[in-house]
Formats: structure tokens, sequence, C-alpha cells
């Protein structure tokens, strides 16, 4: 832990990233409220320190807090733009120096007027080191990194080049950016990447490390650290010698070493390297001051360092020659890993258990202890998850040596930095018997999911290995921190494992100290103790499934492994398809149909849906005893509702943690909820419910009695599993039907939605069977396209498992073009360099023979027996090409070239062709239905292989090797999230719904400062809290800082989750939508565009969710007084909604309703009266006369018959009020899409039922509207609308 200081290098701190973006006011990191959640902590204050430095300005202020460490103060005085050039000092009051490590408020006699000095520190080696990396950085002088890990443009972020393509900004008002969109056109890949920047300006050619570097023995003792070469943009080279003192000019040349300093009149030194390169070169100042004002002019959450998440790396990124990517010379890439940690490199090596455990081990006794605690396990994870990934793809590129090099390739083990790898597959027959390496590979995912699930828990005392899955070309491996004692010899006699199964379940170990922390484990998992049996027949009671392993480490730490089997086997599936033991069919996969394996778990989140169930049950049933015993029914009648309304809420929080296993704290937090309102009604600790997780494993009971408790345990099972196949799938599938929940729009949303409601990926199958008819259709497209991209992963990693690594683009490309380019060629040919094959005779080529028959003939295969579920006899002629590529390359970690794939024969409609409606656009705009025509000629000019140029003539194979132009590990981590952040932005949100608006604002900014605090500001769960916040403010009538948090979202999750990820698109969205109600229409307008584009990427046009969003951009449009141009807008909204609802649902009638008013505006008054009389015919027939919608229709349809005229005249007002008029641009809009498969009704807080209502005005007061009589309330405020209606579900 003495590393504390170097967690934190420049620029990285979240306090550091608060400072740049609110320089106006320095506080580290904002936790000006932790007062009001700590409570304890009531001694905070804020107050302004008087800093004294040694050079010009010679004082600043700074804005500290006194809970602030030092180390954080200084963090501040380091990044403030006037006093960067210090970064090895320390800070005196009084004449004393000051602790890096204490709080200032333990600071002697530091009140708010003190001041303090800056002492500047005589340099170590390491101190120089790395002042020089960073003010290499600082001066734009560090070239372009290649990364092993993240691969090309990763953690990029569109956000400015959207804003950056707005036609408007050059004046133009005629132009908006949707002018001549056109909805047919076919997505486009170039709306993935961002526009070429304009380089930097140079502040100097180069500082690297000198050739006379590292200093003679002799020249050590007198001071010497470091030896730098400077060339400054003027072109003179300069020897720099780092001293003990400084930096000064030396008196070496390229030939002759003389490192002391040179004489008068060349003499320079400075205590800080800025400094000095600042005296040497006249032209520093000003191209630094440039520099700098180019950096501002980006977003600084773009430019940010990522420090405590995985950056994203595009699948679509620009070809090699793109200015995005060029490569330059820097002889200093070389030496950064000297210059960062030493020449001995060791300062790097981190012994990653022991910093889990004693993290583990911090106080989290007050808000200040958690707040400490939280960040720094944040950091630790990240870092951690980042060193085992860049191990994980040594070991696969075959760079590490293993530990057991005599054992076959499966079973071979490897430790690097630290971390220990093995592979995700059966080297050593452990799973033989429950399906080889398909289980082990199950049970590795399974496992990290269960590390995730205690870590989130965090059960005093019960401690976990770091684990990491890392997918890589075909290879799944496990990294796992070292946990001492693992590998030691036991005495004879002794077991491995100290509880759980030892050796395959032969002997069973039960030491009675694992018991107590155990039984916490299992109580939060809702796991039964129950008894197993070795195979003596002895009887041992476990807390934990048998497979849960506890270790007693050698540091005396009780260690939980293998936790991959914490919910029972889910026995439905089992027997169904033959893989329950005892079934028929041994599971080796004798029979076509068999499933892969046997480690079929239930997921944790359908545990907990169906202990809310039972609760439910319970609760009913306890209430109708009481009923009966009772005179008075009032009481417990109001207990049932509150009950019945207590568990369900829990949905809202969800929406951040969509797919993660919420854990048992938020079970808990219902219990609580529930009990305090039932405390004198009903005793809810009295329900017990738990699941034995070893029910149908095989276990052999002995006595009757034995036999009998588990035959209870397996139908208690039998039922859980019955309950996700008769309540949740039906559930959800009737959900997306009724189209009250978001949509998923990619395998990645749909993924996360079944595994939020419960229900595994091996259930896909079953949902496409139950997506009937035409509004269901895009769930059966999206489960068919997500289990043809799951199957080809399997078959793509069975022939890339082994293959060598410069023949593993041949083969992606060759398989590529048997799925997607059979249509342009159907006989496609592997190309591979024959001088390769050569160099590696033992590799398997088994993937020359593959043919597009073969291959669609192993896919039906991979999906019978995974999903259970046949494909039609044609399923790859109804395949999306572009959507399918995207999710096997987001699968499989590719990296493509970015150009125009030609997946048929069929001349496509090229991006160029259709260039030509869009030429309104300005050049610059990276258009969503094709670049505009400048962009695209610059393009040809810059490729120049025939496949890159754009024509109909199509190359004879889809993909060549050349197209693959990297691969991305995909990992799988354990990090556990905050819980500190989520009660304050759940007590937020709660404050707000019980209308304590003040005290929830206060809420929700603590949250959102705890959550930049503790997971730094580019993180995913930031992004999702940016966006649960702005949609609040938005609510609250907070328009301008609705925007801002929205825009911060948009850039987070850009940079975390993926540029065309579902949920930044929905950011995107939300940004349009928030940007409209403050004012900034055409803005918005291109925000909205760039999601269509996107969404055209992911999902194809005219998603379910895209008629809203089709329907608030007409209704911008309406704003922008541009009323014909919305009218098409309104059609092609209602067409989406015909095609997916049907012409006379609701839905169809609300959008006819608001298409007649703008035909109306479009002095289009006939056309106006025939879509309202559709419209009040469907609302008759679907809702009856007397409904109000009916009735509001009615009284629409009389006006524009007898006002066809004066509607003429006066239709133009109407846009003053059109927006109230629209159902779905309301503070409902975009909202329900919040997250995918969330409802309207968690979104916002209220009733989806009553979705309907169209108008809220009277009938009078229309009638005064289109005669034109009430112009003098037309500047209504736009988009506050009745809250209630959300129109028509149309989500």
């Amino acid at each position: 832990m003495a590393d504390l200081n170097d967690v934190e290098t420049p620029g990285e701190s979240a306090a550091g990233a608060q400072n740049l973006t609110e320089a106006d006011h320095a506080t580290t990191n904002g936790d000006v409220q932790e007062t009001d959640v700590g409570g304890d902590q009531g001694s905070e204050t804020i107050f302004q320190l008087t800093v004294h430095l040694p050079h010009d300005p010679k004082k600043i202020q700074i804005m500290v807090s006194s809970q602030e460490a030092i180390h954080d103060v200084r963090q501040s005085i380091i990044e403030l733009p006037g006093t960067l050039q210090y970064s090895c000092f320390h800070l005196e009051h009084n004449g004393e120096r000051i602790n890096d490590f204490i709080q200032i408020s333990e600071v002697k006699g530091l009140t708010s007027n003190s001041e303090l000095t800056l002492v500047e520190d005589p340099y170590t080696e390491k101190e120089a080191r790395l002042h020089s990396v960073r003010v290499r950085e600082l001066i734009g002088a560090a070239g372009d990194r290649t990364d092993t890990l993240h691969g090309l443009l990763s953690g990029t972020s569109l956000h400015d080049s959207v804003t950056g393509a707005d036609p408007t900004q050059n004046g133009s008002s005629a132009a908006h950016p949707m002018s001549g969109y056109d909805f047919e056109a076919p997505g486009v890949l170039s709306i993935l990447l961002p526009e070429n920047q304009e380089q930097p300006p140079k502040t100097v050619k180069s500082i690297s490390v000198s050739p006379w570097n590292p200093p003679p023995y002799h020249l050590r003792q007198k001071g010497h650290l470091l030896y730098l070469l400077l060339t400054t943009n003027e072109g003179e080279q300069y020897q720099i010698t780092s001293h003990v003192s400084g930096f000064y000019v030396n008196k070496s040349t390229n030939s002759k070493f003389d490192p002391f300093p040179r004489g008068p009149p060349k003499a320079q030194s400075a205590h800080s390297l800025l400094t000095l390169v600042s005296k040497l070169s006249p032209s520093f100042n000003a191209s630094f001051q440039k520099l700098q004002d180019f950096n501002n002019t980006k977003e600084p959450l773009a430019t940010f360092q990522i420090t405590n998440a995985t950056p994203s790396s595009p699948w679509i990124v620009p070809n090699s020659t793109s200015p995005l990517t060029t490569h330059q010379a820097d002889i200093t890439r070389t030496q950064e890993s000297f210059l960062i940690s030493g020449i001995e490199n060791t300062e790097t090596l981190r012994d990653w258990n022991e910093e889990f455990q004693s993290t583990r081990e911090l106080p989290k006794e007050t808000v200040q202890d958690r707040v400490f605690r939280e960040r720094l396990t944040s950091k630790l994870f990240a870092d951690y998850n980042e060193a085992a990934a860049r191990g994980a793809i040594l070991v696969a590129r075959g760079e590490v040596a293993p530990l057991n090099p005599t054992e076959s390739k499966d079973a071979q083990i490897f430790v690097y930095n630290n971390v220990f790898f093995s592979f995700g597959a059966d080297g050593v027959g452990t799973f033989a018997s429950e399906g080889g390496d398909e289980a082990a590979r199950v049970a590795t995912g399974k496992d990290v999911l269960g590390v995730r699930m205690v870590n989130q828990l965090d059960i005093e005392g019960l401690f976990t290995p770091g684990t990491v899955v890392v997918d890589y070309l075909g290879k799944r491996l496990v990294g796992q921190s070292i946990v001492p004692g693992i590998f030691k010899q036991r005495e004879p006699g002794e077991n491995q494992i100290d509880y759980g199964a030892v050796d395959g379940k032969e002997v069973v170990a039960a030491d009675e100290r694992f018991v107590s922390v155990f039984e916490k484990l299992s109580k939060a998992l809702k796991v039964k103790k129950h008894a197993v049996w070795d195979k003596e027949g002895v009887c041992h009671l476990l807390e934990g499934s048998v497979e849960t392993k506890g270790l007693l480490g050698t540091d005396g730490r009780k260690y939980v492994l293998d936790l991959y089997r914490i919910t029972p086997l889910d026995i439905s599936w089992m027997e169904e398809y033959g893989t329950a033991i005892g079934g028929p069919e041994p599971v080796n996969g004798s029979s076509a149909t068999t499933y892969p394996h046997r480690m079929t778990v239930l997921r944790p989140e359908l545990v907990d849906a169906y202990w809310k169930f039972k609760m439910r049950e319970w609760v009913n049933g306890e209430l109708e005893k009481r009923r009966q015993n009772q005179t008075e029914t009032t009481e417990p009648a109001k207990t049932l509702e509150i009950e019945s309304t207590e568990i369900p809420p829990h949905d809202s929080k969800d929406e951040q943690e969509v797919g993660e296993a919420s854990g048992a704290d938020s079970t808990l937090t219902v219990l609580e909820k529930t009990s305090d309102f039932d405390k004198e009604r009903i005793d809810v600790s009295n329900f017990i419910f738990a699941l034995n997780p070893d029910a149908f494993s095989g276990q052999e009971p002995r006595t009757d009695a034995e036999k009998e408790q588990l035959a209870k345990d397996e139908q208690e099972v039998r039922l859980a599993c019955e309950f996700l196949r008769a309540n949740l799938l039906p559930e959800l599938v009737s959900d997306l039907k009724e189209g009250d929940v978001g949509f998923p729009m990619d395998g990645q949303s749909l993924s996360r939605l079944l595994h939020k409601r419960g229900i595994n990926i091996r259930y896909l199958g079953k949902i496409a069977t139950l997506a009937e008819g035409k509004r269901l259709e895009s769930l059966r497209t999206l489960s068919i396209q997500e289990m043809v991209s799951r199957a080809f992963k399997h078959v793509a990693g069975k022939y890339l498992r082994y293959l060598p690594i410069p023949l593993t683009a041949a083969c992606i490309s060759h398989l590529l073009n048997c799925l997607l380019g059979a249509d342009l060629n159907p006989k496609p040919k592997a190309e591979i360099d024959e001088a390769m094959i050569s160099l590696y005779p033992e590799a398997g080529l088994d993937f020359q023979k593959m043919s597009p028959e073969s291959l669609r003939e192993e896919i039906e295969n991979q999906i019978l027996r995974r999903f259970q579920y046949t494909l039609e006899k044609t399923w790859w002629s109804i395949i999306k090409p572009l959507q399918l590529l995207r999710e096997v390359s987001l699968k499989l970690g590719l990296q493509l070239e970015m150009k125009e794939y030609c997946f048929s024969t069929r001349p496509v409609k090229s991006h160029v062709e259709s260039v030509a409606p869009v030429n309104g656009l300005v050049a610059k705009e990276n258009g969503v239905n094709g670049q505009s025509t400048n962009s695209k000629k610059k393009k040809k000019a810059r490729d120049g292989s025939p496949a890159s140029v754009v024509s109909n003539v199509c190359s004879p194979q889809t993909f060549s090797p050349d197209d693959v132009l990297n691969i991305v590990p995909v990992i799988k981590e354990a990090s556990p999230r905050s819980s500190l952040a989520e009660e304050a932005l759940e007590a937020g949100r709660i404050s707000i719904m019980q209308n304590q608006k003040k005290l929830g604002q206060e809420l929700l900014l603590e949250s959102l400062s705890l959550h930049e605090q503790i997971y730094g500001i580019i993180h995913p769960e930031v992004a999702r809290v940016y966006n649960s916040l702005s949609m609040l403010y938005y609510q609250l009538e907070e328009k301008e800082a609705a925007v801002e948090l929205a825009r911060k979202a948009v850039i987070v999750s850009e940079r975390t989750l993926g540029v065309d990820h579902a949920e930044t698109l929905l950011s995107y969205l939300n940004l349009g939508l928030f940007g409209h109600a403050s004012g900034e229409t055409r803005m918005a307008l291109s925000y909205i565009k760039h999601a269509l584009g996107l969404w055209k990427v992911i999902y194809g046009p005219n998603h379910p969710d895209s008629i809203t969003t089709i329907n608030n951009a007409a209704v911008m449009l309406q704003h922008l007084k541009d009323y014909h141009e919305s009218r098409l807008w309104f059609e092609a909204s209602l067409k989406i909604c015909e095609d997916v609802y049907g012409k006379q649902s609701i839905n169809a009638a609300t959008l006819l309703f608001q298409l007649a008013q703008a035909l109306a505006l479009d002095q289009d008054s006939k056309a106006a009266v025939n879509r309202m009389r559709e419209s009040y015919n469907i609302f008759l027939n679907e809702l009856g006369p007397n409904d109000k919608n009916t009735k509001e229709a009615e009284s629409w349809l009389e006006q524009l018959t007898q006002n066809a005229v004066s509607i003429a005249k006066h239709a133009k007002d109407v846009q003053a009020r059109r927006i109230k008029v629209s159902p779905r641009v309301t503070l409902g809009q975009t909202h329900p899409q919040l997250q995918v498969g969330q409802t309207a009704q968690a979104a916002t807080g209220r009733d989806p039922r009553n979705t309907m209502g169209l108008d809220s005005r009277s009938i009078d007061e229309l009638l005064k509207f289109i005669e034109g009589t009430d112009q003098a309330t037309k500047k209504k405020r736009p988009g506050r609308s009745n809250p209630k209606r959300r129109g028509g579900a149309v989500s």
C-alpha cells in the first residue's frame, strides 16, 4: 500500500478531473454535502487557502474541504493551469512540513485564513522519471501509443463530430439537419467513426531519454539521475541532465560525454523541466498556449484518461492510412515503460491478492471511510482487470512460459505479473461427467458472476480472489489473484480444501470455522443448509453448494472459491433435453440434440423473483388467516395493497443494473421496506425461503428421513423452474408485445433484458417460438440473429483456438465470407499466404474446407443443441447482414476496416447513390444516409486498395484477411458496484417521489459527487447516473442542468460502453429531447439524426421504439415552422407504427390524430379531414363512443370539416401550441425508452395504464384556437404538457 501516491498519476484522479471542469471551484472532490449523508460528519467545512509559490504567480488561492487529504490538495495544485510545472514538492504551514497522507482537519492550527508554502523538494530518480513523463504529456510530445490491450481508437467519442457537423453553425438558417432525410437508406458504417481531427500544434520536435542514460556510478554519487535529449521547434538540440536539484543543459554532444553544466551565455537550469524548455525555446510559450487553447476547444470528458474502466474498442475502425490512426516515429515510445516503472521494471509488480484483501479489511464505519474504501476498491479492480487482460493476451499469444510445460495444452498454467492464469477448458478432467470443455467454459463464466455477487454482498470475514475471464481468439483464459496457500502441499490425511467437495465430490470437508461466514453468504443468496453424502455414504451438513469451496489461506483469511453453482440446476431444462443425471442419455454429446453440458443453473435474478412471488403468496396467506380471525377487515386490506406495491418498485433502481446481478442487498431493502410498513401487522421475518443448490446433482441419501427431505427440496427447485417457464417467459413476451417496455435493439440489450428478468440465454429458442405475429416480429428476428451470432462464435472458436496468430485473420475472413458473403460468392476460398503455412506445419487448417453450406449446417446444429430451436430452411436469406456482422464482431472482439462491405450481387443502393438527396448538408457532415460527397472523395483518395473504393462493382469476396485490422479481448470481470453511491441515488429518487424536491436534489447531487469520486468520471456507472439524473432534472423543469448531464452521459457512455451501444443511442435521444426543451432545437435534431443513423447500423430501419423518436423529430420540425418536412416525419412514424402494431391499433389512431393536425398546418385540409376521420373510426371501434379520445377526435373532426377555410388562414397559429397537442412530446417522451426492458412506469414513476389522452384542452379553447382568436397566449412554454399523457404507449 506504500504506493498509494502512485495510484493517481497526474490527470487521473477524479479530483483532478473535477478541477478542470470546475476551475472556479477548486474543491477536489465536491464532497460538499457529505454532512447530509453521513450525519456524524458534522465537522466538514469548505474554505479557501492561500498557497505561496517559489515562482510566478507567487501565490494562488484554492478551495478545500476539511475532509480532504493533503494528497488531494497537492493534486489540485499540480493540475491548476498556473502551477503545472510543479510535481516534486511538499507543503509547509508555519515552517513545519505537512504529511501528505493526513486530512486537512488534522493540520495543527490550520484555519480558513491560513497560508501554506510550497517548497520544492530534491528529486529522486523515480520522481525525475515521472516528472519527465508528465511534462511530455503536458506539452503534447508523447506520440501515439501502440497498446497491446485496448485496440484501435479505444475510448473514442463522436460527440464533438456530431455537434461540429451541425450545418446551422455557419449561419444558414434555411437548412436544418433533417432536410432531405431518407428513411429507407441503409445504415452507413462511417457514422461510427469520428471526423478526421486537425493535428494539435507542436511545442517541441522531440523530448526523449538520451543515449548517454543511465548515469555511470561515480556520477550517480554526485546526484545525476537521468540524461535527456531535447530538440526544440527551432531545430536546436540540447542534452539535459536531470539532477537532484533540478534540470540543466549539459555539455555533452552525440559523440562526447560531458554531463556537467554549460557555461554562460548558454547556461540554463530550472527546478522543473517545463520551465527549462520554455527558457531554451523562444517559440515554446506561444505554441504551448496554442496547445492549451486547442485542448480547451475539445470536450474535456472526451480527452480525460480512462483510469477506472475498460475503454470500449469500436468494431469498425479507419484503415491504416487514415489520419486518425497514423503511426508516428517516436523513440521515447519504447523508453516509456522504463520512465514509468524504472530500470528493474519492478515498481509496477503488485501483490494483487494482498491489496484486494487488505482493501476489504479497511474500516467502513463513517461515510468518509466508506468513500475512501470504495474509491480504492474501484481503482484496484480496474487496475487488476487491466493487468489480468494484458497477461491473458500474452498467454494466448504464446509469449509466457507455462509452469507445467509437460502437460497438455489445455492443462497448462501460467503466472504473469502476479496473476495466475489457466484455460477455461477441462484440461484435467474435472468436468468429465458434466460435459468436459463445454462445462468448464461455462463454469468459469458463472464463477465470475458468483464472485461479483459475493463482492457486492461484502460479507465481513469472507474473501474472494480477484477473478477475470478473458475470451481472445477462441481461447478462454481465467486470471486469478494468487491465494496464499492454494499451491501448498498438505500433510498426508489433510484435505486440499477446508470446506466443500475435495477431488470431485468423493471427499467432503466441513471445517467448523467456515460455518459462520458461509451461513451469512447462503442467507443472502437464499441457499438452504442441506445434507450431502461423500463416497463412504457419510452425511455432512453444508451451508453452501457442495461445489462451493472454502479454503483457509496461509494468511489466516477464509477464501471462498468456485462460485459457479450458487443457484440450483434447471431441472426442467435438463429433463427435457437429456442432461438430467440418471436420464436415458449420457452427456458426452452422443445425441445430436442433447444440450452440450450439465452446467445449466438458474439465474440469481430468477431466485430473487421467485422469492418475491413466494413472499407475496405467504403474506396474502397470513392476511387471509388474520381476516378470518378479525372482524374488522379494513386494516389488512390496506396492508395487502402496500405489500403488492412495495416489492415491484424495485425495478426502477434496476435501471442501472440491467443485467447485473441485483444481489441480495436490494432484496434486503425490500424486506426492510416491507417490514417497516407491516410492523404492527405482519412479521416478515417468519417467512423463510431457501433452495437447495445440490438438488438433482446426483446426491444419494441413505435413511428414509433424508430421502424425504431431499424429495421436498427437489420439489421446491422444480417449482422454481416451472415459475421461470410459466410466469417469467410469457410475462416478458407480453410486456414487449403491449409496447409497455423499451424494446431491445441488439444482442447485447436483449441479453441484458433476459438476464434482468432472470431468464437464461439458453431460452432464446423458446422466446423466438413465443414471439408470434406481426407485433413481435422484431423480437423474433433479434432472437434468431442472437442465436446465429452465438452459434457462429462457438464455430469460429473451435477453429481459432489452436491456430497460430498470423493465420487467424485468414480464418476469420473466410468464415465471415461463408456466413455473410455467400450471396456474392457462393464458393469463397480462404486467402492464406503459403509462406506462412510452411512456417507452421502443425497448424490445423480445417477451416479452409469450410463452405457456406457446411457452415450453415454447423450453425444449425449448434442452435439445435444450445437453444433447442430449429431454424427455417432458408434462414440465411432473412438475416440482416450488417447487423449480424456487428454482433459477430462484438462477440469475437474484431476490429474491421471501415468500408462498404458487399453482401450480395444485387447492385446495392450504394452510399454514393444515396448521397444525392443529402447534398443540402454541409460537406463536413458525417451524414446519416451516406457521407456527403466531399468526404467520400477524400476517402477514395486515401484508400488505394481496390476493395475499399466504393462502387457497384463488388470484389469477388466480401471480406479479405486485410479487413481484420485487430482483435481485442472480450473481458468479464467481477468488480462490485458502490453501495454508498447507489444508496444516495435511491434516497434522492424516493425524496423526489414523495415531493421533497429540495432534499431530493441535494441527495441526487450528493450521489453524483459520490459516483464521480468513487468510480472516477469516465465509467459506465457514472454514465448511467448522469442519464438518470438528467431525466429527473428534466422532470423537475431544470432544463439546462438536464442538458448538461445528458451531454456528459453521451460522452461517457460512448467512451466506456461503445459509440454504437444501445445505451449510448438512448442517451443521444434524451440529449435531443432535453436540448429541444431548452430551446436548442436545431442542435437537438442533429443528435436525433445521429441516433437514427446509429439505429440503422445497430438494428436496421423501423425499430419499434423509433416510432417515438421520429414523432419527436416531427414535433421539433413543427417548432422550426417547417410544416411540410414535419408532415413527412409524422407519415414515416405512422408507417412504422402500422407495420408494428397494425393499421387498426390505438397507437395508429393516436398518430393519425397528430398527422391530421400536421396536415392542417401544412395547408392540406382535405387530407387532414380524412386522417382525422380514420383516427376517429379506430377510436370508435376500439374504445367505444364514450371514451374521451373518441370525443376528442370527433370534435376535432367537426372543427376541421367546418373550418377548412379558416384553418388555411390561421393554422400557423396552432404552431405555438403544437407541442401541447402532441401526445408524445411530454415528459414521458423518450423516457420509456430510457433503458431497454424498463417500463414506462419505472421511467416516469407514473401509471402506464392511462396512456391515451390526446389534447388536454377543452373544446372551447380549441375552437378559439383554430379560429385564431386565441393568439394572446401563443408563446406557451414548449414541452410542458399534461404529465399523464404519454400518448398511446407508443414505446
